[in-house]
């Protein structure tokens, strides 16, 4: 009986250790917090849902990468590509990788909640994978200025920016209203845009090259031509004649085509270079192209 008696009592300190450990541990762990969600559509019309509170970024494209900087949510970015040079902090952010060909293994362990893709130079091969990790992809199209500018008052709805978005996108304004008026009623310079020599290629109706042209008091001889970029014969250039050529100026590209050596753009000396990063990134800096080329083709004078 006294046997049984001890036996009982032990198995009854048991329990009773067993669940003391366990209360112990439950209260040492802190309760899971439901992340709260909210829901955005994308450039394509996707519906995704982002974290209330976005801290943890990764960026495929330079623009994004200039695009999150400029609205002030450059201290969220936890990976960008190679490509990603500007501003200067962004080469202090670990690369995933080029823009067409990035580390899938890479970004996953960086653990961001969302990755931003420009669709631009991508294609959403790795959408599924990421996704698949719980990371969300938000992709952007901008198709003209004003998708820039709605890009960026989206990133800053997105990052929880809005002041610093709202000064930013008022100084665009500003820039841009003062860029219209320098050229309001002066003829159109017919304008061809090299951004390449060899092989030739220039921009299309889909690119937002093509508007920027316009509102600098221009006009693309090539605006409408198919797709966004693209590459013509030397007969097709020639028969262009361009009275002004702005050349997206790289290592490679720093001098017009040899089929334009007859052409009035050349003979008048019309012949202008815009940085290639600025001219070809729909960020802020396309302001910085719309001024430069507007300043070209109507130079401010000091007439009244």
């Amino acid at each position: 009986m006294f046997r049984n008696t001890r036996k009982i009592h032990f198995v009854i300190l048991l329990l009773i250790c067993f669940f003391s450990l366990t209360a112990c541990k439950s209260a040492s762990q802190p309760a899971q917090t439901e992340v709260k969600m909210r829901d955005i559509a994308d450039d394509l019309g996707r519906r995704i849902k982002i974290p209330e509170k976005v801290e943890r970024v990764v960026s495929l494209a330079p623009n994004l990468t200039e695009n999150i900087f400029a609205i002030g949510a450059g201290d969220r970015l936890v990976g960008v590509t190679t490509f990603c040079n500007y501003p200067e902090d962004a080469q202090k952010i670990p690369k995933v990788g080029d823009t067409m060909n990035p580390n899938m293994e890479t970004i996953i362990a960086l653990k961001p909640q969302i990755v931003f893709v420009s669709t631009a130079s991508q294609i959403e091969t790795f959408t599924k994978t990421l996704e698949s990790n719980n990371i969300t992809v938000f992709i952007t199209n901008p198709k003209d200025l004003n998708g820039v500018l709605a890009n960026l008052r989206q990133l800053g709805e997105i990052f929880g920016t809005p002041e610093r978005t709202t000064i930013l996108l008022n100084e665009l304004a500003e820039r841009i209203a003062a860029a219209d008026e320098q050229v309001r009623d002066k003829p159109k310079t017919k304008t061809f845009v090299q951004i390449s020599k060899e092989p030739l290629f220039t921009v299309g109706k889909e690119s937002f090259l093509t508007e920027i042209i316009e509102r600098a008091g221009g006009i693309s001889v090539t605006k409408d031509v198919a797709t966004a970029y693209p590459k013509i014969s030397k007969e097709t250039a020639l028969a262009f004649n361009p009275d002004a050529i702005i050349l997206s100026e790289s290592p490679d590209n720093t001098e017009p085509n040899d089929v334009f050596k007859n052409s009035s753009a050349v003979k008048n000396k019309k012949v202008f270079r815009v940085n290639a990063d600025i001219l070809s990134r729909p960020s802020p800096r396309i302001v910085d192209a719309l001024e430069q080329i507007a300043g070209y083709l109507h130079p401010l004078t000091n007439d009244k």
